[in-house]
């Protein structure tokens, strides 16, 4: 296993990922798929979407489903300190920089096309979150 950044950072990337690619991206993008009213209730979905973005979100939360189960395996390993989630990791830590650039961009391309679903206090924190929890991932598991 690899040398800590500072003591207990794979217990910390564990939790970022948890929460950010598991919870966040798996089983919200999950309940997104299948209940989508639930989802806008709730506020997981953009309300007022037109009908141009949500096939693209639908094909994104596909995607995240499909690929989010490996962040909550890849963050158990990391809280167990497991020798191969140190491999796994580099998927979510990869996925979720990708994340937090592709939304930063999607967003403001909404934005410029009239079309402002998100404001920029949500932009701007959910493309942090997603890349400093992937930059921090791919520190520890270097």
């Amino acid at each position: 296993m690899n040398e800590q950044i500072f003591p207990y950072a794979n217990i910390v990337a564990g939790i970022l990922i948890l929460l950010v690619g598991f919870l966040f991206h798996f089983v919200g993008q999950l309940i997104s798929l299948f209940n989508n009213k639930l989802a806008v209730k709730i506020g997981i979905w953009e309300k007022g979407m037109i009908p141009e973005f949500e096939v693209y979100e639908k094909a994104i939360a596909a995607a995240d489903v499909i690929v989010g189960l490996s962040y909550g395996v890849a963050a158990i390993g990391l809280l167990l300190n497991i020798y191969w989630a140190y491999n796994l990791a580099w998927i979510p830590a990869s996925v979720l920089i990708y994340h937090g650039l592709s939304y930063w961009f999607w967003v403001g391309n909404q934005t410029k096309a009239g079309y402002p679903l998100n404001g920029q206090g949500m932009r701007i924190g959910w493309s942090f979150t997603n890349v400093i929890t992937g930059i921090l991932t791919i520190l520890v598991i270097w």
